[in-house]
């Protein structure tokens, strides 16, 4: 069976490219073929170094600011992907933002909101403009969206990042939702679901030293990293996924 992508060039907008997770997506995707763009908040210049090493090591990528909990900043990012690389045929969802470590008691309305926003009504946001390109029914010839999510959407995170943990359960559900209304239009949506990884995250939460902290209680004893979270959404964007939608895989050493 041949791919609906099968000779198509492959273009990729992975948000919040710039650190972590999704700077090991795009530099590996990258290694595999795909034109890269990388968006980003507040740090320009780690986007532009995660660029720089990909057009030296003979690739293609660009960076571009986007706020993804605002709408006209979504419409431009994927207007500049247009323009500049070409249709795109594969979404990371990976931009995400947690708060101070808190109960839910001593949480106001500004700080659940922020996550939302962005965890929530962003990754929403970017989905819509990304089927519009890639499914059939647009003259798209078909692609892939990966969520990253987290283990916390089972956990819970209580006492540390409750709001965060229900951002992350909305996009689980997300990911299920569209995956069964776009399949027949040639996308696929899974989602990677991590567990305590070492990036740095736990210090805007406000814990630098949680992953060792926690990782006693993680059967595999170690924390992991945004390789090899970065390696799983590798394998869901690729032709070797082709019969996998709705799906998500926990890169979380037991947790």
């Amino acid at each position: 069976m041949t791919s609906l992508q099968e000779n198509v060039k492959k273009v990729l907008i992975v948000t919040g490219g710039g650190r972590g997770i999704g700077e090991a997506v795009a530099r590996l995707a990258a290694a595999q073929g795909y034109a890269i763009c990388v968006s980003y908040v507040s740090n320009r210049a780690a986007a532009e170094q995660v660029v720089a090493a990909i057009i030296n090591g003979g690739g293609s990528a660009i960076a571009v600011h986007a706020d993804v909990s605002v709408e006209a900043d979504v419409l431009r990012l994927f207007a500049e992907v247009d323009a500049r690389l070409g249709r795109l045929t594969a979404l990371v969802n990976n931009a995400g933002i947690l708060e101070k470590q808190c109960r839910v008691e001593d949480m106001d309305f500004e700080r659940v909101s922020r996550v939302l926003a962005v965890n929530v009504v962003g990754s929403f946001m970017c989905a819509r403009e990304a089927v519009r390109r890639m499914s059939t029914r647009h003259g798209g010839s078909g692609g892939a969206i990966v969520n990253i999510s987290s283990r916390a959407s089972r956990i819970g995170s209580p006492n540390e990042y409750v709001d965060y943990a229900a951002s992350k359960a909305a996009l689980d559900t997300l990911t299920l939702g569209l995956a069964k209304e776009v399949a027949n239009e040639g996308i696929r949506v899974n989602a990677v679901n991590p567990g305590i990884i070492y990036s740095d995250i736990h210090a805007r939460g406000g814990e630098p030293g949680r992953v060792e902290r926690m990782k006693s209680g993680i059967p595999m004893q170690r924390g992991g990293y945004p390789d090899e979270v970065a390696r799983a959404v590798l394998w869901l964007l690729s032709d070797q996924a082709s019969y996998t939608t709705g799906s998500s895989i926990d890169v979380a050493g037991g947790r």
